[in-house]
């Protein structure tokens, strides 16, 4: 997450780039090149879609710089201009049905114990186990779209649930719904995997780390 300080200096970049040090626009967005990518993924079907849709975001936050409001963050703004670029491509290519899922889980629905602490506190010598990293990121990529996009802003850029909501353009008990069943699915799929690993030292890992 980005401290304060990191949120001045980008301030500071974006002034100076509104006014005229056009050359430091890709250092402003260099932090942000692969969430973006990874975010057009989930919604694009192939990487050269990715891609595109990640150039084009890049270049409409170029020329709507000035329209960027300093209280919001400048991630979340750059990430809300590349889904609406990337529905925009989908929408076109009329190949995707966009789903829509705002029910809410009755609060009296049962849900087992979670078999793992934390998904994300695996130890590095399990990590390192090419098998373990490659069926996590199998695991992530297999969620439906829906889960999927909750679970990249909210586990992997660390978006809070009212960010994610915003930028998503759907209700805070939807993420939070969401992102529940997206953990769920992960579980169910890589328990028997990990519970060994979970036996060792941990440390906070993420598939694209």
């Amino acid at each position: 997450m980005k401290n304060e300080r990191d949120i001045r200096d980008e301030a500071s970049m974006i002034a100076s780039i509104l006014a005229g040090e056009t050359q430091l626009y890709h250092e402003l967005i260099r932090p942000h090149e692969r969430s973006v990518y990874l975010m057009a993924l989930t919604y694009m079907k192939n990487e050269s879609d990715a891609e595109d849709v990640a150039q084009e975001a890049f270049l409409k936050a170029y020329r709507n710089l000035a329209g960027f409001r300093a209280e919001a963050k400048f991630s979340t703004w750059l990430i809300s201009i590349t889904l609406n670029e990337a529905r925009s491509r989908l929408r076109k290519q009329a190949s995707v049905r966009m789903e829509s899922l705002d029910e809410l889980m009755d609060d009296s629905t049962k849900v087992s114990p979670a078999l793992l602490r934390d998904w994300r506190e695996i130890p590095s010598e399990a990590i390192e186990r090419g098998e373990i990293r490659h069926l996590l990121q199998q695991a992530v990529a297999g969620l439906p779209e829906i889960y999927r996009r909750v679970f990249f802003l909210r586990e992997v850029q660390e978006f809070s649930v009212i960010e994610t909501a915003e930028v998503l353009q759907i209700s805070v008990p939807s993420v939070k719904v969401r992102l529940h069943r997206a953990r769920m699915m992960l579980q169910r799929q890589l328990s028997p995997e990990l519970r060994a690993a979970t036996s060792k030292p941990k440390r906070r890992w993420l598939p694209w780390s």
